[in-house]
C-alpha cells in the first residue's frame, strides 16, 4: 500500500513540542447550524488561540528545529496566516522572520504580522508571486525557506488536529477540511486513515481557486491562471507534486463551492453559532450548504482553521451592523 511523506510517530511526538496552547482545540455540537444545513454538525475551532488559525501547529516545529540547530533567521510566502503563525512561534525563541505577502493580502493580517515583530515584504501578483520571491530571499541569505504543505513540519503539525479527531468521544460520519496548499487536508487525512478508516475525507475549495481541486481530480498537477475568491487563504494557482501525491492518498473527495455559498456560510456561523470565521473557515459549511441532500443524517464534522478577518469586508459580506464586530 502506498505511504505519504508523512509518518504518524512523528505527529504523535509533535504533541509534545507544539505550545499547549494550540493543543486540544473545542470539538462540540452545534446544534444552532442544524436546522439550516439538515444534518448533525460539530465543529473543530481552531480561531481560539493567540494566532486564530491552526497554522501554528505546524511553525511551533519548524521553530523548534531552527532553535535546535542554532538557525538565526527563517522566510516564508503567506497569504496572513502562515506569517502570523511563524512570528509568533519564531519571536520567543531568538529567530528573526521575514514574511513575503502580496500587496493584496488582508491588511489585518500583514498589520499582525508586522506587530508580532516579523519583517513584512509586499509584492506586487498573487501567492505565487510571494513564493518566488521568499525562495529568492532564502537563497540569497542563505537562511531557511519554510514553504507551507511541501515542509513535512506544516503538514505534521496540522495531523495532530486529526489525532484530536480520531479520540472524539462521539463517532463521525465525514470530515469537511478547507483545501489550499494541502497541509491541513493531507496532515488531517493521514491521520484520519488510519485511526479512523470509516470517517470520509472531503476537501472543500471555492470555486474560483479550483487548482488542488483539479488536480486531485485529474491524478496530475493543473494550474491555473487566476485564484480570484475572497478566500485568500486557500487561494493558491500551483499545486505542488509532492503535496498532491499525499492528497491523493487520503482525500475521498474534492468539491467546490460558490463565493455565494462561503459567504452565507459566515453569515451562519455568526448569526447561529457566535463564531467569526474568514472565508477559508467557512468552506466547509458552504459545502452542506450547496448538497444537503449528501449530508441529510449523517454527524458532519466542519473543521474552522481560521478567524481572521479585515473587519470591513466582514461586515460587507454578512451585512452585520458595524457594531456587532470590532
Amino acid at each position: 500500500m502506498q505511504r505519504t511523506r508523512l509518518d504518524t510517530a512523528r505527529i504523535r511526538a509533535a504533541r509534545r513540542v507544539i505550545d499547549p496552547v494550540f493543543l486540544d482545540t473545542p470539538l462540540y455540537r452545534c446544534e444552532a447550524l442544524e436546522p439550516d444545513l439538515g444534518c448533525e454538525v460539530s465543529i473543530k475551532l481552531e480561531t481560539a488561540n493567540p494566532v486564530r488559525s491552526f497554522k501554528a501547529r505546524g511553525t511551533e516545529l519548524v521553530a523548534a528545529k531552527l532553535a535546535a540547530t542554532g538557525a538565526s533567521a527563517v522566510v516564508c510566502a503567506s497569504a496572513g496566516n502562515l506569517g502570523q503563525a511563524l512570528a509568533w512561534s519564531a519571536r520567543g525563541r531568538g529567530i528573526d522572520v521575514t514574511v513575503v505577502a502580496s500587496r493584496s493580502a488582508t491588511a489585518a493580517k500583514l498589520d499582525r504580522i508586522r506587530a508580532l515583530g516579523a519583517r513584512l515584504e509586499l509584492v506586487d501578483g498573487d501567492h505565487e508571486s510571494a513564493r518566488e520571491r521568499a525562495a529568492a530571499l532564502a537563497r540569497r541569505d542563505g537562511i531557511r525557506l519554510l514553504e507551507d504543505s511541501l515542509d513535512l513540519e506544516t503538514c505534521e503539525g496540522a495531523a495532530t488536529i486529526g489525532l484530536e479527531l480520531a479520540a472524539a468521544a462521539r463517532p463521525f460520519d465525514a470530515v469537511l477540511i478547507a483545501l489550499g496548499g494541502g497541509a491541513l487536508a493531507t496532515g488531517v487525512g493521514h491521520v484520519l486513515k488510519e485511526a479512523a478508516p470509516g470517517v470520509e475525507v472531503i476537501c472543500v475549495q471555492p470555486l474560483r481557486a479550483p487548482a488542488m481541486t483539479l488536480s486531485w481530480r485529474a491524478r496530475r498537477v493543473v494550474t491555473t491562471d487566476s485564484a480570484d475568491t475572497i478566500a485568500d487563504g486557500v487561494a493558491g494557482r500551483c499545486p505542488l507534486p509532492a503535496v498532491l501525491g499525499d492528497l491523493l492518498l487520503v482525500a475521498d473527495d474534492a468539491v467546490l463551492v460558490e463565493e455565494a455559498s462561503i459567504v452565507a456560510g459566515m453569515r451562519l456561523l455568526l448569526d447561529r453559532a457566535g463564531l467569526v470565521a474568514e472565508p477559508s473557515a467557512a468552506l466547509g459549511v458552504a459545502a452542506i450548504l450547496e448538497d444537503r441532500d449528501r449530508f441529510a443524517g449523517r454527524h458532519v464534522v466542519t473543521l474552522l482553521c481560521g478567524g481572521n478577518v479585515d473587519a470591513r469586508a466582514y461586515r460587507r459580506w454578512v451585512g452585520a451592523a458595524p457594531g456587532r464586530i470590532r
